[in-house]
């Protein structure tokens, strides 16, 4: 299967269970601070068996495309540690995953299961935006003793800003699907008006601007 061909598929997946919304009038507030009109929600993939299924299938399949090697699966608290628990599962591989702040009691673990130093890990995430959330789970890894091998995701915005970090990091980055290919297949398949594509595309040639631009801040 291509990675054009996996890209729609997913899409499609993801407009199938309403994973993706678009709001114009209240936009959406990131962790990251950008405000958007769309919004992804992978977490609903969790309640759709079937759906799911697939998209494990999806990864398997990229794992095996990119020729990844590795030891460990981790997974990103808290959308991503679903995902890499599944794959790993599949794989009959160890998991681990990473917390977005170390713990304030017991062993104040910011890593949670067990990496040995020089263990190649991949990392499993649900949605690229700005990369933060997940170039900062890298750095915890490698922090750690951990080799990351790549970044394993859902979905991207497609973000210079992520596109940037991951290079930065020196950590590929390899999804399943993108804005893109969500917005045009969203289209075809009748989820979004051309207008409302339109408008979702203004805000990701500009997000860290749009919100202004729009008037909501």
């Amino acid at each position: 299967m291509t990675e054009n061909s996996t890209a729609q598929k997913v899409a499609k997946l993801l407009l199938s269970i309403k994973a993706v919304t678009l709001n114009m009038e209240e936009p959406y507030r990131y962790a990251s601070g950008i405000l958007s009109p769309i919004y992804c929600d992978n977490r609903l993939i969790m309640s759709y068996p079937e759906i799911r299924e697939k998209v494990i299938d999806s990864f398997l399949s990229v794992i095996t495309e990119k020729e990844l090697e590795f030891d460990v699966v981790a997974g990103t608290a808290t959308a991503g540690i679903p995902h890499a628990a599944w794959v790993a599962d599949r794989l009959k591989k160890p998991m681990i995953y990473v917390r977005s702040s170390a713990k304030d009691h017991g062993k104040k673990n910011l890593i949670e299961g067990k990496l040995e130093n020089g263990q190649k890990v991949l990392l499993i995430e649900d949605l690229v935006s700005t990369g933060g959330s997940s170039i900062s789970a890298v750095k915890a890894i490698k922090e750690s003793g951990g080799d990351v091998v790549a970044c394993l995701a859902i979905f991207t915005y497609g973000m210079e800003k992520a596109e940037k970090a991951f290079k930065e990091e020196n950590c590929p980055l390899f999804t399943l699907s993108n804005f893109n290919t969500l917005i045009n297949t969203a289209v075809e398949e009748n989820y979004l008006s051309p207008e409302q594509a339109e408008k979702a595309v203004h805000w990701n040639r500009d997000p860290q601007g749009w919100g202004a631009k729009m008037g909501f801040e």
